[in-house]
Formats: C-alpha cells, structure tokens, sequence
C-alpha cells in the first residue's frame, strides 16, 4: 500500500464526490442501530426488485469501469509495455483479495476463534471486495486489449448470454431453468466449486456474489468504461457528453424495465436487467454530477463526500474494523454482558428517539465518525493507493 501526497486538479472531481456519497450510503445501510428496526428504502429488496440501497454495490462497479479509463490513459502515457500495466492490475486485485481476507480473519481471531485451520475451513470465499477485484483486473485486460467497438459486443454478450444459461440451461438435480435462491444455476456452481462453507448463506446454500454472476458484474464495469470513454474523449463538448449519457442511462433503465417482465430485476442474482437498470441510474447521476461539479463549478458539498471518495478503499475497510471492533469491546453492565456499540446505542439513542429512528441515528452517527477519521487524509491531499 502507498501513501500519495497528491492534489486534485488531476482527479475527475464528479466522480470522487459520486463515489463518496455511494460509500457514506454503504456506511449508513450497512451499520444501523437495531437490525430489527430498518426503514424499507435503506434495506436490501428480498429477492426480485431493486431499493435505493441495491444500487450502491453496482454503483461501485460502475465507477471501477469509469475509474480505469482515467487510470489507464494516464499510465499508457508513460509505458506502452500492456503486460507492464496487466501486471500492475492482477498486483492490485491480489491486494484487495487479501485486505478482504485479512479482515474476515482478524475479525474471527476477535471472536475467540484462534485456530486458523478452523478459521480456512469456514471463511467465505465470495464477497463484495474479491467482486471489486475481480472485475477490476478483467475489465482492465478488456480495456487495454479491445476496441470500443469490440466492448460493446462483449457487453451485449455478457447480458445476453447470462440470460440464456440461467434462463434455458437446466440446473443439475432440480431438472429444470430456475431463478429461486438455492435452486438456481449460480448457486449449483457454488455449491460445486466452493462447498457449502464457503458460502454467505451456508444454511440456504447460496451467494449473492457467486462465480456466475460475475458475468454479468464485468458487464456493470463495462457499462463504466463506457461512460468513462465519454467523458474522458476530448473531440466532445461537455454538453454534448451530458447529454448523451442522460439519453444513454434513461435508455437503458426503459430498457431493464421491460427485461425486468422476462429476466426480474434482482441484486442477489445480478440479472442483466439489474446491470441495465443500475448502470443507467448511474450514468444519469454520474452526467449529472459532471455538469454541476467539473463543467460549472458547483462545489459546495463536493469536501464531505469526497473526503469518502478520494480514499474509497481506506474508507471501506474502516466501515468493517470500526463497529465490528466497538463490538468486540466487551463488558459487564449492571450484571449483564454488553460491548461498547451495543451500549452506546442504547444510552445514547434509543432513549430519545422511535426505535426506526433511533436505528437510523446511529447509523448517521457512525458515517459522521468515519468521516471524522478521514477528514485529515482529505485535509492534507493523501491519498493510500492500493
């Protein structure tokens, strides 16, 4: 991991406050005060459907894919060796694959569980951040190596093809195509490849982050580069780029709602339609953004959630170490066991608000904390790069 010292006139400012305000959104659904007292919107949909909270994982994704054209055009100044900057990516993926195993580790050893074979046994092998990973190193292999013509047909063929193997092929031992959450084809080849301990669900034997929906998930960075190569082209007006990807993004929502009759949209399963539907939402934020921060220079809100976005990794592993070590902290209070985030939200919160509210304040808390704690990398223009 390096430390940067670093200014940010060179960083596309829309995308560093998008990506910001989609990791203070991570923060807030992912750490409320009471499970059992969520308001609906700030919760993940059961199963088909799409709440504000399922775009934020796709809306990393997204920014991935836009994230590597800026990145990659500046290194292709400097070296035109692509094995050079392949190596670099698969270097990057692996780091994020262990940070992601690291943490999961450490957080077992805190739990009391000190016997690392036990710990390998059972640690999940999907997730979120070997997701980011993976469709980083690929998608930036696809970009260095294709033509944006040739993305376009590995995009289409990525939702196309998704659609028919989940949709025609027949799932061994159920005989049949299916969508269901344990039955489906993604979560047969899980179970085959990675066991049943493996998994995030191992009492319903499946994963929201499987090896299938992978494919798809590369199509979300694709959708990335995409806007990306827009933005980034220089033989395009501003109102020009704004306009094609508002035109771009709200096609391609028009177009997930009709697939969502045939192939639902649905996070869990990463449908094409879920890739269409986010990504155009996207896309319209990320346009949006451009025009009012980078084109006319509205910048007021732009330090609160760019103190999230300049450091997003940082930002991410914080999010899991802070409450799950405030968890950890364990005590006895008035006779009864506690620890330290259980405590704080019962004395702090829960007297004085609903228990929906109380919830949800204690989440605010906790973004506002985290913010705190990178305020002074924000201050001082560091930036750790992975």
């Amino acid at each position: 991991m390096e430390n940067q010292a670093k200014g940010q006139s060179s960083r596309l400012l829309s995308l560093d406050v998008l990506r910001g305000a989609t990791m203070a959104g991570m923060i807030l659904v992912n750490n409320p005060g009471d499970w059992g007292h969520v308001y609906p919107p700030l919760d993940h949909a059961e199963w088909n459907g799409c709440t504000p909270t399922d775009l934020i994982f796709p809306s990393f994704l997204f920014m991935v894919g836009v994230s590597i054209v800026f990145a990659m055009e500046k290194r292709l100044t400097q070296t035109a060796d692509h094995g050079k900057l392949i190596a670099h990516a698969f270097k990057r993926m692996i780091t994020l694959l262990l940070i992601n195993y690291g943490v999961d580790i450490f957080f077992t050893f805190l739990d009391g569980n000190f016997n690392i074979l036990s710990i390998l046994h059972d640690i999940r092998i999907p997730g979120v951040l070997p997701r980011i990973a993976v469709v980083y190193f690929i998608c930036t292999v696809i970009y260095l190596k294709t033509t944006p013509k040739t993305r376009v047909w590995l995009f289409a063929g990525a939702l196309v093809g998704y659609f028919i193997i989940m949709t025609c092929i027949p799932v061994p031992g159920v005989g049949y195509a299916n969508l269901q959450p344990a039955i489906n084809l993604g979560a047969w080849l899980d179970r085959l490849v990675f066991g049943t301990n493996h998994l995030w669900n191992q009492s319903h034997v499946w994963d929201p982050e499987g090896i299938l929906g992978t494919l798809p998930a590369i199509a979300t960075g694709l959708f990335g580069i995409r806007a990306g190569t827009w933005l980034k082209s220089k033989n395009i007006e501003d109102s020009k780029k704004v306009v094609w990807m508002l035109v771009y993004g709200l096609g391609a929502v028009l177009i997930a709602i009709f697939w969502d009759i045939f192939f639902p949209i649905n996070k869990k399963l990463w449908t094409s339609s879920f890739v269409l539907y986010t990504g155009g939402l996207a896309t319209i934020a990320l346009g949006t953004l451009y025009w009012l921060i980078d084109v006319n220079n509205y910048k007021r809100a732009a330090p609160f959630f760019v103190t999230f976005g300049m450091n997003s990794i940082t930002a991410y592993v914080l999010a899991d170490l802070v409450p799950g070590i405030m968890g950890a902290i364990k005590f006895n209070h008035n006779g009864k066991p506690a620890n330290l985030y259980g405590y704080i939200y019962q004395t702090v919160f829960v007297p004085y608000f609903n228990p929906f509210n109380a919830s949800l304040a204690a989440a605010i808390a906790l973004v506002l904390l985290l913010w705190l704690l990178m305020y002074p990398l924000y201050k001082y223009k560091v930036i750790i790069k992975v």
